[in-house]
């Protein structure tokens, strides 16, 4: 006996305990008619059970379920409600009021604690004075009844990808700062895994959180271990963006983004990104770390050993895992394909001084693109390689030199007749 009751409090919870046995004795002693016991809880829920201070009380069939359960397992006390914490206080909320909460969140999932109160008090389970709508509010939220019967919870299964490279998940997390140059700066960790092997395929650290960061890091996946077949992102500018999209049209990658504000829509990237904390970043000590570069070669032993330590979840490990089926992989035709697709893309009109602007800078460009819409491909790191494809061609161009060009002798360059501008005095 829980020694915490006293007489009265035991004595009213062993009459409890008599009800609630009297509604799960049929099932546990196979006495039932019905085909199932559920059926026959089901039956039983239809009407409300009348309680020891004579009040009469509805429950959910699964409520029998769970007495059963602690019947099993703990004999007739599993049946005796808890004493409370708050014994001798007077109580807000009576047992019928309790049930009649669970009954109403279950029968209408949206309802908020102001609508429940109110309903409390016109059927008479509490007063106005006696219960306030607060308790009700602390009622649902220490019980978790609000989550629990979240109408808007998304119906999650869980799933793999059948082979390798049929489908990465990408993400990004903020990271450890460290100290370059002086300057104390956070890091942020790019990061792709293969769905089928667990097996991190691309990571790096950068300074800045942004879209061509990651063309970085999955450019250099797909090169060491293969063209995904989807590519499951969510929906920050890094990963949707104009420029992934043709990149990934460019190398027949499917781009898949999650529902907006779903996070664990990606739940393997999700749990790897947890792994690397709490394997290593929580106890990482960053002050000794005096480069990104540094601390990106420290990311390379670390990812080793991740894809060649055993992980519970496929038995073995994710290298393993992956090189299973090799065969089945598909990698870039060349390095000088695969850098091709990668190269950003824009339309820029060139104007009549045979210029373009990319980002506030200015390209010369060969004279007879003069007034045309040309496609410039270029990366945003190597400008020097710039270049106007046209009919299948390459047109270099380059960061325009105004200086230089100022001394540049030009063909055909019409002479000026002043006589025509009003300066026909000069000489």
């Amino acid at each position: 006996m829980n020694n915490t009751f006293n007489d009265k409090s035991y004595s009213e919870a062993a009459a409890i305990a008599r009800v609630r046995f009297a509604v799960i004795a049929p099932v546990t002693q196979g006495l039932f008619t019905e085909p199932t016991k559920t059926a026959y809880y089901k039956r039983v829920a239809k009407k409300p059970l009348k309680m020891p201070d004579g009040s009469e009380v509805t429950y959910n069939y699964n409520t029998f379920e769970k007495w059963e359960k602690l019947y099993l397992r703990l004999g007739i006390d599993g049946l005796m409600p808890k004493p409370r914490s708050d014994n001798g206080v007077p109580r807000a909320l009576s047992d019928a009021a309790i049930a009649e909460i669970y009954r109403l969140k279950e029968t209408f999932p949206r309802i908020n604690a102001t609508l429940i109160h109110q309903k409390l008090v016109e059927d008479g389970f509490i007063t106005h004075k006696g219960t306030s709508v607060c308790a009700v509010q602390r009622f649902i939220k220490r019980n978790d009844l609000k989550s629990a019967r979240n109408p808007n919870i998304k119906d999650r299964k869980a799933f793999e990808a059948e082979f390798p490279c049929d489908l990465y998940q990408a993400d990004t997390c903020y990271s450890v700062y460290i100290t370059e140059n002086g300057v104390t700066r956070r890091t942020y960790l790019f990061h792709i895994v293969d769905d089928h092997s667990r097996m991190i395929v691309g990571a790096r650290f950068f300074y800045n959180d942004n879209a061509y960061n990651f063309q970085k890091v999955l450019k250099d996946a797909f090169a060491r271990y293969g063209l995904c077949s989807k590519l499951y992102v969510d929906n920050g500018s890094s990963y949707s963006n104009e420029q992934l999209s043709l990149i990934l049209g460019s190398l027949g990658v499917i781009e898949i983004h999650t529902p907006i504000r779903d996070g664990a829509a990606k739940a393997k990237v999700e749990r790897s990104f947890r792994t690397i904390k709490d394997t290593w970043l929580n106890g990482f000590d960053s002050s000794g770390v005096n480069s990104l570069d540094e601390l990106n070669r420290m990311l390379v032993d670390y990812i080793h050993r991740r894809n060649n330590s055993f992980n519970r979840d496929i038995s073995g490990t994710p290298m393993e895992r992956y090189s299973l089926h090799l065969d089945r992989i598909r990698f870039p035709k060349s390095k000088e394909w695969l850098d091709e697709c990668f190269m950003n893309r824009i339309i820029r009109r060139v104007n009549n001084d045979s210029t373009i602007t990319i980002n506030s800078v200015s390209y010369d460009c060969p004279q007879q693109f003069i007034h045309m819409k040309v496609e410039v491909r270029f990366l945003p790191d190597d400008r020097k390689n710039s270049y106007i494809l046209y009919e299948g061609k390459r047109y270099p161009i380059r960061e325009t030199n105004r200086v230089e060009n100022s001394k540049t002798k030009r063909n055909n360059t019409p002479t000026i007749d002043y006589s025509r501008t009003g300066g026909g005095d000069r000489v």
